[in-house]
């Protein structure tokens, strides 16, 4: 799984509950570090670690793959949680590519081919990608994907997340097509208490003090992370579902079908980003 607060740390919580095997990566090794500490205190005999991966550089995540390649028989669930919010001015990873892009993006889709094999090994793989209810608005301009004309932070924002629904609905058209055997599914969270707003837009950003002083219109984390855990792991979740809260247009509430942007829908779309991702990312799918 990747992310190391919020709702990464939710999700890994839930699942060393659950006697699960989980591996947390991200790329500042003392916030992981100190995630893992939180989930053993709540959970002594967690099987929970820390692996360094940083999304916005292609070359970590072959070589995290690589690592876990190594180490690991298999991976039953590949969740794809992290991401940056609005940077008020655009930065670019150190591939050169803008940074929500490629870290809410272009850094899972590389992450999740490296590790298609493993997955292939499970019995009932699953892949979860994480969206957002800003991919309602959202739009790919296969031309201008690094925001090079423009950039406008939420636009941008938006644009990944509906890049990632878009790869996780045609992931499972893959699998079903190739016989990967995978399920291939989508969640979002809704509206939720996380850092993930001024993390990237500052603390004393608009959104940043919306976050602290209008905490209330959010709901808590462990809420917000049900979705994820839902498609990650009940039987009733199966390939190609797009999970999310199911009250006040989806901001809130238990999780149940989320429904999907009308753009979303677009297979044609869908394969010619998978093509342009292959090609900015180096990494194909057999």
């Amino acid at each position: 799984m990747t992310g190391t607060g919020g709702l990464g740390f939710e999700t890994g919580l839930a699942l060393a509950r659950a006697g699960g095997e989980v591996v947390i990566a991200g790329r500042n090794a003392t916030k992981g570090e100190v995630a893992v500490a939180r989930i053993r205190e709540r959970v002594p005999r967690a099987k929970v670690r820390f692996e360094t991966l940083d999304l916005a550089e292609l070359a970590s995540v072959a070589a995290f793959a690589e690592r876990m390649c190594g180490e690991l028989n298999s991976v039953d669930c590949l969740i794809n949680n992290a991401g940056v919010m609005t940077p008020p001015t655009r930065q670019v990873s150190k591939d050169g590519y803008e940074l929500q892009f490629a870290t809410n993006y272009l850094g899972h889709f590389a992450l999740t081919a490296h590790l298609l094999p493993l997955l292939c090994r499970a019995r009932q793989p699953r892949v979860v990608t994480l969206s957002s209810v800003a991919a309602r608005s959202g739009r790919i301009i296969l031309e201008d994907l690094q925001a090079e004309r423009a950039y406008r932070p939420m636009e941008v924002y938006s644009q990944s997340k509906l890049a990632c629904l878009l790869f996780a609905l045609e992931l499972q058209r893959r699998s079903e097509a190739k016989g990967w055997g995978l399920a291939s599914l989508a969640a979002h969270p809704g509206v939720s208490r996380t850092d993930l707003l001024p993390n990237g837009a500052g603390q004393h950003s608009i959104p940043g003090l919306a976050r602290t002083y209008l905490w209330f219109l959010f709901q808590p984390a462990p809420q917000g992370a049900l979705p994820t855990l839902y498609a990650a792991t009940s039987p009733s979740a199966t390939g190609g579902a797009y999970v999310g809260p199911t009250r006040l247009y989806e901001t809130r509430g238990a999780p149940g079908p989320a429904k999907l942007p009308s753009l979303a829908r677009d297979a044609d779309l869908a394969r010619s980003l998978w093509k342009v991702s292959e090609r900015l990312s180096g990494v194909t799918f057999p």
